[in-house]
């Protein structure tokens, strides 16, 4: 009887934790919705103590994560995965091409020392990547501009794994998902942002990016990006081959047709 009572008691504690559990349709619907955003402002503190902002990341393409530090599996396997492909996108598009910026959304806890010792356990110290803190107001209204879904548990919290990819202008281009993240799914999407085509289509510069985005490829052999010479070479004697062709057609239309005498 007693045991009866006991789990009558505990039924409702049963119930509402089956209620809070994450529901990762929702968060991935959310997530998506997110694509497209401009981001505002938002108050941040880096991982030695100094004040910034998010737009302040801006300018560049940008890669943001959201972690918490007391995570002991999830957070830090995203992390190391993120920074093996972020040397991989630094080799392939340069160092100073993008910004990295890893948030830890559990304010009571991600303090900057946290933050900072969290960075240095992984041994993460570039100069583009920035670890960083916020207080609660500041955490809600980043997570939800970049649409990332979390929730206390008992293991410590339920989130999303997702890493959010931000054009120059601070507007959401992607959103990549899992802790084991495949190099050209960042890769790539920067590789756009970084030698952006669009631009300056007509430029010298805008058609040495357009060469470099078609021959940076990526080997699955080594898990590298290399410049692939032959595509290089193939566009130069396509651009030649219709040289010839054009100045063919522009001779033959100066001759005019011939006429028999």
């Amino acid at each position: 009887m007693k045991w009866g009572i006991a789990a009558l008691a505990l039924l409702p504690c049963l119930v509402f934790a089956q209620a809070d559990k994450l529901d990762e349709k929702q968060a991935l619907s959310l997530s998506q919705a997110a694509v497209g955003r401009t981001l505002t402002d938002v108050p941040l503190v880096d991982q030695y103590g100094k004040n910034f902002s998010l737009l302040d990341m801006t300018g560049k393409p940008l890669v943001i994560s959201l972690i918490y530090t007391s995570c002991y599996h999830t957070c830090p396997t995203m992390t190391k995965q993120l920074q093996r492909v972020v040397d991989i996108a630094q080799e392939a598009l340069g160092d100073n091409s993008f910004r990295v910026l890893t948030v830890g959304f559990d304010s009571r806890n991600d303090t900057p020392q946290q933050m900072n010792l969290f960075a240095k356990q992984r041994g993460i110290d570039y100069p583009g990547w920035v670890f960083a803190s916020a207080g609660p107001d500041a955490i809600k209204d980043l997570t939800r501009q970049l649409g990332f879904t979390y929730m206390p548990s008992p293991r410590g919290f339920d989130h999303l794994t997702q890493t959010t990819i931000v054009n120059e202008k601070g507007v959401i281009h992607q959103q990549v998902y899992g802790e084991m993240i495949h190099a050209p799914a960042l890769v790539e999407p920067l590789k756009q942002l970084v030698w952006d085509i669009e631009a300056t289509p007509a430029t010298f510069n805008g058609w040495l990016n357009s060469v470099k985005l078609f021959c940076t490829v990526y080997d699955p052999n080594s898990g590298r990006y290399r410049f692939d010479y032959s595509l290089f070479v193939g566009i130069v004697i396509g651009i030649l081959c219709l040289g010839s062709a054009a100045v063919f057609v522009f001779r033959s239309w100066r001759q005019g047709p011939h006429r028999p005498a």
